[in-house]
């Protein structure tokens, strides 16, 4: 407040916003002038513009009478420009340098912050700029006397040599015909150099009248500079928020975005990946997976996702397929693309894809000459459309990659039925494109296919197995009531006194479990009314068999030593994003199917020799549980081990640490003095840097 008081406002200014001018004003910025061009007898004989590079060139009239001008200089740059000819094409008609080029380049690339402000009457009028140029001389015309003093030398050496040496010489000529320009190499030689300079020179001069300053057009094109309204309504600019005034004052930076390393384009950042609109995650998952069920990509989006809004985005990009979601053809192949192996456009290509897609809607098994029989297409783009949807199986054919989606089916026939009314829409064009006949309508084999239908749901086999229990029913009671029968017989013959004999009784403890593995013998044979023997690769009950277990546990200590090897550090949520990107890249039918739990997870990790940091992690961090869980891997057998042990034990007590920190203590621990390269190795395996300070992997809270 004392502050406030020792700086009273004195006067309060009304603020307003000319828009006559608007994207017409531009402020030139002119050099200092020498003393023989003066401001009040400076003659602008022409001006020019090329209004899209925004380029103006001005040429102005020297004062030759002026004492400080050089005559002399001023005659002998005119001599060496024009010659002793003077024609219509001369620059100095006068045969002395009476005038001088001014050509422009732009001062500042952004100029929304900048204005002309007129004030009159106790107001301030703005007229937004539209560029700022500074016009510096131009010396084209040392240029021109440059050429025109070759043209002298060629014509003094060519003078002497006589008519027949002038003729040229034949000379063979071979034709060659340049390859098809391809889409990067048009690319290329768009953003070169001089295709931009072509582009530049192609741009037409538009030619100006110039006004002076006391001129009444001058005048009169100056009273734009201030608003025809007062009104607050044509000023509702400047009507704002405090943010919104702030952001106006100082919008954010352009250039750090842009310098912003760009990351290769066959990378797929998931941390990058949730910052896009929905539907845009989901066009980036279906094309680089291309194949995938619905419960996975729920995964992959994150918890929260509304599943509707995922159905809503994924009918965009892709087709059902056996109630799998197949990249759509023209998401793979854009317009105006063609084939990388035969050149083949886009359209052509998208036909080609649509019937391998339809196809599998009728079978699970492809035959790929079948197709490009069909497609006559070339069999590398035959092979690309199978091996987006589809494994190759040894005499067989091609079969669709994912298991048929039973779940998907049942819990949304809507979306069956709306893409079977898709398929028999495209069906229709196929047809009348490839002329397809009845063999390629119906499946093969259709009467073997509906006596076994090749896929079977779960609650089919259940009644299935029950209806083949109920059959055997009755000869299962005869064997058992014979077996009965025989025991019986065996127990008389084997009969004996046993009236003499007595039976020590001794006490049972409470506490003594009963043994059961002979009712458990029995008990595994049928589980649910189901013979286990049947199918002995199924899980029952939720618990998969011994060597089932002991693969999985395999296949699954694999993937975890491998991954910790590679990044030393992960936490909880990033080794699970692996796991679900490593298990959609397995075959259908692999072992790790079977479920993978949270718990079996991180008992792996520790099982691996993996330590779980306890990080101190801030008060009010956001972080979710499974991102607070950090492991590391505590010896990998290099000779790293023991540094980054110490590095470990250092962010067990600190969440972020400086590197002249990290360094000191590794050399009082290690008893040596390391090198900057091991430092930033043992830095770069389990850290990273964020604003001057080190974390450890995974662990940064923006």
């Amino acid at each position: 407040m004392a502050n406030e008081e020792d700086d009273p406002i004195i006067q309060e200014i009304d603020v307003f916003l000319a828009r006559s001018l608007l994207e017409k004003l531009y402020l030139f910025q002119y050099p200092i002038r020498p003393a023989s061009m003066t401001y009040d007898d400076v003659t602008h004989l022409s001006a020019k513009i090329k209004p899209k590079q925004q380029k103006v060139e001005l040429e102005m009239a020297i004062d030759t009478l002026n004492p400080n001008y050089c005559r002399s200089k001023g005659e002998q740059i005119a001599l060496n420009v024009d010659g002793t000819c003077t024609d219509e094409t001369s620059t100095y008609s006068s045969k002395l340098m009476d005038k001088q080029t001014f050509c422009s380049s732009q001062a500042a690339s952004n100029v929304s912050r900048y204005a002309a402000a007129v004030y009159k009457k106790g107001e301030l009028h703005l007229t937004p700029l539209h560029g700022i140029l500074q016009l510096r001389p131009s010396f084209t015309y040392l240029d021109k006397a440059d050429a025109k003093h070759r043209e002298r030398e060629a014509a003094n050496e060519g003078g002497d040599s006589s008519q027949d040496e002038a003729e040229d010489d034949v000379k063979q000529i071979t034709v060659r015909f340049s390859r098809p320009e391809t889409e990067q190499a048009r690319q290329r030689r768009v953003q070169s150099y001089e295709f931009l300079q072509k582009r530049q020179a192609e741009e037409h001069w538009v030619h100006l009248h110039y006004y002076g300053l006391k001129d009444s057009r001058s005048e009169h094109e100056r009273q734009y500079l201030f608003s025809q309204g007062h009104g607050l309504a044509e000023n509702t600019e400047l009507i704002k928020s405090p943010s919104e005034y702030l952001m106006m004052l100082m919008p954010p930076s352009i250039e750090e975005e842009n310098d912003k390393p760009m990351a290769p384009s066959n990378v797929l950042s998931m941390a990058q990946l949730r910052t896009l609109p929905l539907a845009d995650q989901i066009k980036i998952l279906m094309k680089n997976v291309k194949v995938m069920p619905f419960a996975n990509l729920m995964s992959l989006l994150g918890s929260g996702t509304d599943s509707t809004a995922v159905l809503r985005c994924i009918q965009q990009v892709a087709m059902l397929v056996q109630g799998n979601w197949v990249v759509k053809s023209d998401v793979l192949y854009p317009k105006d693309t063609s084939s990388p192996h035969s050149g083949v456009p886009a359209e052509v290509l998208c036909r080609g894809r649509d019937f391998v897609m339809w196809k599998f809607t009728q079978d699970r098994w492809v035959v790929r000459k079948e197709v490009a029989a069909v497609t006559k297409l070339c069999p590398e783009d035959v092979k690309d459309f199978l091996e987006h949807m589809s494994v190759a199986r040894i005499n067989k054919g091609w079969e669709f990659m994912l298991p048929y989606d039973e779940d998907f089916v049942k819990k949304h026939p809507d979306i069956v039925q709306r893409q079977h009314m898709l398929w028999m829409g495209i069906q229709a064009k196929l047809e009348k494109v490839y002329n397809l006949l009845k063999e390629h309508l119906t499946p093969k084999k259709q009467e073997a296919q509906s006596a076994h239908p090749l896929l079977v749901s779960g609650e089919q086999r259940v009644n299935m197995a029950k209806a083949k229990v109920k059959q055997n029913y009755g000869q299962l009671e005869k064997e058992f009531q014979k077996q009965k029968a025989e025991m019986k017989s065996n127990d008389t013959s084997a009969k004996m006194d046993v009236s003499n004999i007595r039976i020590k009784e001794e006490p049972v403890s409470d506490e003594e479990p009963m043994d059961t593995s002979a009712y458990e013998g029995m008990n595994n044979g049928i589980v649910n009314g189901l013979h286990a023997e049947e199918d002995s690769a199924d899980s029952l009950n939720g618990h998969l068999p011994g060597g089932c277990i002991d693969r999985v546990a395999q296949e699954l200590k694999a993937f975890v030593s491998s991954t910790f090897k590679k990044q030393f550090v992960l936490t909880l949520s990033e080794l699970k994003r692996l796991f679900n990107l490593h298990l959609a890249s397995l075959p259908p039918g692999h072992t790790l199917f079977s479920g993978i739990s949270d718990k079996m997870l991180q008992d792996m990790v520790l099982d691996t020799g993996c330590k779980q940091i306890l990080v101190p992690f801030p008060p009010q961090t956001a972080a979710s549980p499974d991102e607070l869980k950090v492991y590391a891997l505590w010896e990998a057998g290099d000779t790293y081990d023991q540094h980054r042990q110490v590095l470990l034990e250092i962010f067990s007590k600190n969440y972020r640490v400086r590197r002249n920190v990290i360094q000191n203590q590794l050399s009082q621990e290690c008893g040596e003095d390391l090198n900057k390269q091991e430092v930033d190795r043992v830095l770069k395996d389990c850290c990273v840097s964020y604003g001057g300070m080190w974390y450890l992997k995974g662990t940064v809270q923006s």
